[in-house]
């Protein structure tokens, strides 16, 4: 990673009023988005220890803000603050990731439904061009690139729901599932990444079509064969158990 702005630095800047509140918040959301990448793109291992002195090192800065940053994470689900002992890594269970990729699977089939009641033009266009990007990130297998915008496209079909109660709840668990949603495009059993391109094809010609029902039922299936994918890469990450003697 490369560093931020210099912790020591950065704090005599703030004390004495030299970094305006915009660059203060733009650093706070900077060190939040490659903390957050971090995590999600599997470098620290489910349950274990956020290592603070080594991401302080990474990022260039002091445990104030990583720890704020942390809070933060907490709140969406990715970590769990631990009493005087730091962080450590969520780990879910494939129970866990059952019943959070069903609710996420209704929450998606409802956004799209309404989205294609109250969607506009500009909007489907702008989904129309992330979707491109998102398959050239594809095409030359960068999945970091791939993933962000595939998040976006999803989290704008949400904005085009109009509902904020909706949007609140869809937050929620995003944060949770964002980390196995990410490492489920691995999965070892199928051909996962492809699989997900191929249905974000479908889910875009029924955005622009308006169809909701439609739309609905393919975001709903869409969770569901990540799920499926999340599940197997889960099962292939756990250790076999020794044969017996």
């Amino acid at each position: 990673m490369k560093p931020l702005i210099p912790s020591d630095t950065t704090a005599k800047a703030v004390a004495a009023g030299a970094v305006p509140e915009r660059e203060e918040a733009s650093l706070h959301d900077e060190i939040l988005t490659r903390l957050r990448d971090h995590i999600v793109e599997g470098n620290i291992p489910d349950g274990g220890r956020v290592p603070e002195r080594q991401l302080c090192e990474m990022l260039g800065i002091s445990r104030t803000p990583l720890r704020e940053a942390l809070k933060v994470l907490a709140a969406e689900g990715l970590v769990e603050l631990l009493p005087n002992r730091g962080a450590r890594v969520r780990s879910l269970s494939e129970h866990d990731l059952t019943e959070l990729f069903d609710v996420m699977g209704g929450l998606e089939g409802l956004a799209g439904r309404l989205a294609c009641e109250n969607i506009t033009d500009a909007e489907i266009a702008e989904i129309e061009r992330l979707h491109y990007e998102m398959y050239g990130f594809y095409l030359h297998r960068d999945m970091h690139g791939y993933f962000r915008v595939n998040q976006l496209i999803h989290q704008k079909i949400v904005e085009a729901s109009r509902n904020a109660t909706l949007k609140s709840a869809y937050a929620n668990f995003a944060g949770r599932i964002r980390r196995v949603r990410y490492s489920a495009n691995f999965a070892r059993k199928r051909e996962r990444w492809g699989e997900a391109m191929r249905e974000h094809e479908t889910i875009l010609e029924a955005l622009r079509r308006r169809a909701g029902s439609e739309l609905s039922d393919i975001l709903f299936k869409h969770l569901r064969n990540k799920r499926t994918a999340a599940v197997e890469h889960l099962n292939e990450s756990v250790p076999a158990a020794p044969e017996p003697a």
